[in-house]
């Protein structure tokens, strides 16, 4: 029988399952109070429902994403400005142009069989019938520490666009059609992408682009 991948809305009923994947997907050093708590859960299914998904992989949860809808401009920012904290709630904007996923979960054991490009089209899908401009997400650049005294994050992103470097975060939001926006500094706590991020865009095909 082969293996089937479903995408679904998480809710706080889904907390203990949700929990499992960032704990699995984070385990330590990363800092536990940084995984989603009930009241986070909560605020993403009651502010988005759509945003919020869970992917099961033959019928177990295997990972998770959560997004908001902006309106986005180009201004520099944060994660936790973009993210509201993880809430949400103050950031979220109905009448937005722009998908924005804040995080994306797998557990380890389910790696390497499609459930995070399931995640990634399901977001994909949910522009398309929201009749959005975009999605992008702010992608970690973990491989840059490695090259940093050599050249600038923007040289770093490049030489990845084109193949000349691989990096395990963005080569991978690249092969998801995905395409680097711009490079947003002190976006996240990093050390190993030394606080950059790029962000990165999937257009909407159905949508003229201005």
């Amino acid at each position: 029988m082969s293996e089937k991948i479903t995408v679904h809305p998480y809710t706080i009923d889904d907390f203990n399952e949700l929990l499992t994947i960032q704990k699995e997907a984070f385990p330590p050093p990363f800092p536990e109070e940084l995984w989603w708590s009930k009241e986070h859960i909560t605020a993403h299914s009651e502010t988005f429902p759509r945003g919020a998904m869970l992917a099961r992989f033959d019928g177990q949860p295997a990972g998770s994403a959560t997004s908001l809808i902006t309106r986005y401009d180009g201004s520099l920012h944060t994660w936790e400005e973009v993210a509201d904290n993880g809430f949400i709630k103050n950031t979220h904007d109905p009448g937005g142009d722009t998908l924005y996923g804040i995080d994306v979960c797998v557990r380890p054991a389910f790696r390497g069989k499609g459930v995070a490009k399931a995640l990634y089209e399901a977001r994909k899908q949910l522009v398309q019938e929201l009749e959005l401009s975009r999605y992008i997400a702010g992608c970690r650049i973990p491989g840059f520490h490695k090259y940093a005294d050599q050249m600038s994050p923007v040289e770093y992103v490049n030489k990845v666009t084109s193949g000349e470097l691989t990096d395990l975060v963005l080569s991978f939001m690249l092969t998801q059609g995905l395409s680097p926006l711009q490079v947003m500094p002190g976006y996240v706590e990093d050390h190993e992408s030394l606080n950059y991020a790029v962000i990165v865009e999937w257009q909407n095909p159905s949508i003229t682009q201005v």
